[in-house]
């Protein structure tokens, strides 16, 4: 909403549904849809994971982190809802690369893909979502290049979803 409130360009569609299903049916002409939904599996999440072609399951670098959304990521494997549709990402993390190592492997150890790069936890990204600027639009390019790197692996793995289910 802060986007649209401080009018940044390009201009993108925010808006809030009480329910799954009204988001979804909102979603019918539109080329994507981006859901946001709790950090805890509910039926809503469920629904959500169901209905979509990718869902990231974003995480920190502790186990405090970590142990909450692979319980989620197992949850949903009970509900059926196959590994191969979704995928976490590393998000508001330090800098040390051994626990960024250390947290990859226990995603993959549980049996899941984790997206190549991360988020750092920068004032610049905290600075851009208060201006309702994406992790992609700050200030600085270094960090712009790194949430990138983020989001192309996200768009890759979202592509091989798609063309999977296309075929």
């Amino acid at each position: 909403m802060r986007r649209l409130q401080r009018e940044v360009q390009p201009s993108i569609a925010v808006e809030k549904f009480g329910t799954v299903d009204k988001a979804l049916k909102a979603g019918d002409h539109h080329d994507l849809i981006v859901l946001d939904g709790a950090p805890h599996s509910t039926a809503a999440t469920l629904k959500m994971v169901e209905k979509s072609t990718l869902a990231v399951l974003p995480t920190g670098l502790s186990l405090e982190d970590l142990k909450p959304q692979v319980l989620l990521a197992h949850e949903l494997v009970k509900n059926h809802i196959a590994k191969e549709r979704y995928i976490f990402a590393l998000c508001r993390v330090g800098e040390s690369e051994a626990l960024h190592e250390a947290a990859r492997k226990y995603i993959r150890d549980a049996g899941y893909k984790v997206v190549p790069g991360s988020i750092p936890e920068k004032i610049g990204y905290l600075k851009a979502a208060e201006e309702g600027r994406a992790v992609t639009e700050t200030r600085f390019s270094s960090l712009n290049e790194r949430a990138a790197e983020m989001a192309q692996g996200i768009i890759d793995f979202a592509t091989k979803l798609y063309r999977e289910r296309a075929a």
